[in-house]
């Protein structure tokens, strides 16, 4: 069972079948594979969730905030696996550990995901990661990742194109 829901939620998340809609992620910053990585989510009014969330005083939804922490803790697992084992998987996060909210993101802020490896092998991954409004903490969590072995050309071409673009500030950075 475990097997086929983990498939249909890997083809939501990666885009096999289709293509994710919400990318939480406007570019990566700092890239470091096997350790951490860093990006930036720019929030703005016109961000389809600020219609229901909340009428007249629009906050980002935490599990919003969780999506984008999750989106790049996965491609670094997923990057880290390859330089490591040589193996390509997509990491499709399955535990949530202590999860914290200390802040409201608001339309007009900056926040950056700081993410750091603290554990790998070949099944998965686990990261400790955090949400930043410039020196203040908006959220953090631990998370765990499974790798699903997944072989669809296409999904890889369309992470490289995305890849390439959210990492085209830090190559400029040398990183």
């Amino acid at each position: 069972m475990f097997d086929r829901d983990c498939t249909i939620v890997i083809r939501i998340l990666t885009g096999i079948g289709s293509f994710m809609r919400f990318f939480l992620i406007d570019r990566i910053t700092r890239w470091e594979v096997g350790q951490s990585a860093e990006a930036l989510k720019n929030i703005a009014l016109s961000e389809d969730f600020f219609d229901d969330h909340f009428p007249r005083r629009p906050v980002m939804p935490g599990v919003l905030i969780l999506e984008g922490m999750a989106q790049l803790s996965g491609l670094l697992l997923e990057a880290s696996l390859k330089q490591k084992y040589g193996k390509d998987a997509k990491a499709v996060m399955t535990i949530v550990e202590r999860t914290r909210f200390r802040e409201m993101a608001r339309p007009g802020d900056t926040l950056v995901y700081r993410t750091r490896v603290t554990s790998l092998n070949e099944a998965g991954g686990k990261v400790a990661v955090e949400a930043l409004r410039g020196e203040e903490s908006v959220a953090e969590s631990g998370m765990v990742f499974a790798f699903k072995y997944v072989d669809d050309p296409e999904l890889d071409r369309r992470r490289r194109e995305l890849m390439a673009m959210w990492m085209d500030e830090a190559s400029e950075k040398g990183e």
